[in-house]
């Protein structure tokens, strides 16, 4: 089997990496790609967004699938133009990957499945916005309606900040969904469909905040691990069956079937499972620690649900340690990032024992590896327990420098000291 996987960041190395270990796979591209990337797999330089393009390379390759990593491609029609001309693809079409690209779509599709969400009101201007935020009350929920890389929700209780960030995608000719405020620990699912069926993979928990004990602004995500000891018994199942099952055969009844992998981000509150949102390709960071442990082909799988026979007997078989991923991320990020930054002992941290190196805003230049992006590397560990990832991915981190580089000291602490809560449902 050979394999295009589209995008240049953390999510697709991690996944190229899952695919280079299928025995079916024999050969991996992809476009754009970054320095890590690069020196795994082949890599083409064009643009992933671009439809033509994408079809092209595809063709020339005359790959057996195509991968598409990251939003903004789904959401371009990129799988659509794929699929026009026969070729497998994992990856929603563009009506499907609405479920993404717009928040207000979304709880639409979930009220028609009967899907436990959060109560959200859509806005198109201040005084709607005001009205429904002194409906809920504080902490302000409020989600710019179209993507925004994991960065345009703020949660706060600061009505004045609420009201900014509504006005802001307002002046940039946009809607708002302001919603309830969630309770309890927030998990990420990545369950796969062909457009009818769907197979679980394993929960994980990412952290958005870019400060030690999630203060400052939202990020695309600081790290993650995975599993989760902490979840209630039939978890994944509950999800499956209030969530993924109904969501994927509301979509199918409306003629644009889901094919590629629904991200549920959920809340585990007093009141039960409530879906937070929905993302239309693999979590970043939390692909890194997932697939780091995924022992089933992940190739196969992917082809599968490509060709529409997504047909799973029995579970999927997973690596039974704990893996935990650190995100390191360039000084100034999540506003505007430092780039050009030379990073060193990389070679130091993937010769850890149970540690590699996930690239993502990773260039190469003069023989040298240097930052560009946010985002630059995530440092992923496996551990026998959740404290033993810790060590081991931490000690990756500290092997690892460039000037300024910022991450986060307490990924999963919290877990690892037994101290997250989950709300008692039982009254529910």
């Amino acid at each position: 089997m050979k394999v295009l996987v589209l995008g240049p960041g953390g999510r697709e190395h991690a996944i190229i990496r899952a695919l280079l270990a299928d025995p079916q796979v024999q050969e991996v591209h992809s476009a754009p790609g970054n320095a890590g990337i690069s020196q795994d797999v082949p890599v083409h330089q064009i643009d992933a967004n671009n439809p033509e393009a994408a079809v092209s390379l595809a063709q020339d390759l005359g790959v057996d699938l195509v991968v598409i990593g990251p939003e903004a491609p789904l959401v371009a029609g990129v799988a659509d133009a794929l699929r026009a001309k026969d070729i497998n693809v994992f990856g929603p079409n563009q009506d499907a990957a609405a479920l993404e690209g717009s928040k207000a779509f979304a709880k639409e599709i979930m009220a028609a499945a009967d899907v436990p969400t959060a109560l959200a009101y859509v806005a198109t201007n201040a005084d709607e916005a005001i009205k429904a935020l002194d409906t809920f009350g504080a902490p302000y929920v409020v989600k710019d309606d179209g993507l925004a890389a994991g960065k345009g929700v703020v949660v706060t209780e600061d009505r004045a900040a609420a009201i900014a960030h509504a006005e802001a995608c307002f002046e940039a000719g946009g809607s708002v969904v302001i919603e309830e405020y969630l309770d309890g620990p927030e998990v990420s699912l990545f369950v796969l469909s062909d457009g009818t069926n769907v197979v679980p993979l394993a929960p994980a928990q990412d952290f958005k905040r870019i400060f030690d004990g999630d203060e400052g602004p939202n990020t695309g995500g600081m790290g993650a691990y995975s599993p989760l000891e902490w979840l209630p018994a039939g978890f994944v199942e509950e999800v499956v069956e209030r969530v993924a099952r109904p969501t994927i055969g509301e979509m199918a009844r409306r003629g644009t079937p889901f094919n590629g992998v629904l991200f549920c981000g959920l809340a585990v509150t007093k009141r039960g499972i409530r879906v937070i949102e929905f993302n239309a390709r693999f979590g970043d960071p939390e692909t890194q620690a997932v697939l780091s442990r995924l022992k089933s082909p992940l190739g196969q799988l992917l082809l599968a649900a490509a060709r529409g026979k997504l047909d799973v007997q029995g579970e999927l078989e997973w690596d039974s340690r704990t893996a935990l991923d650190v995100v390191m991320a360039a000084k100034n990020y999540p506003d505007t990032p430092q780039k050009g930054d030379v990073i060193s002992g990389l070679q130091e941290a993937n010769e850890l024992k149970n540690v590699h190196v996930i690239h993502a805003g990773t260039a190469e230049k003069d023989g040298e590896i240097i930052t560009a992006g946010g985002r630059v590397l995530a440092v992923v560990a496996l551990g026998g327990t959740l404290t033993e990832a810790r060590q081991a991915a931490y000690a990756g981190v500290q092997k690892i420098s460039w000037d300024s580089a910022q991450y986060r000291s307490d990924i999963a602490q919290a877990a690892a000291e037994n101290k997250i809560r989950v709300p008692d449902t039982s009254s529910h």
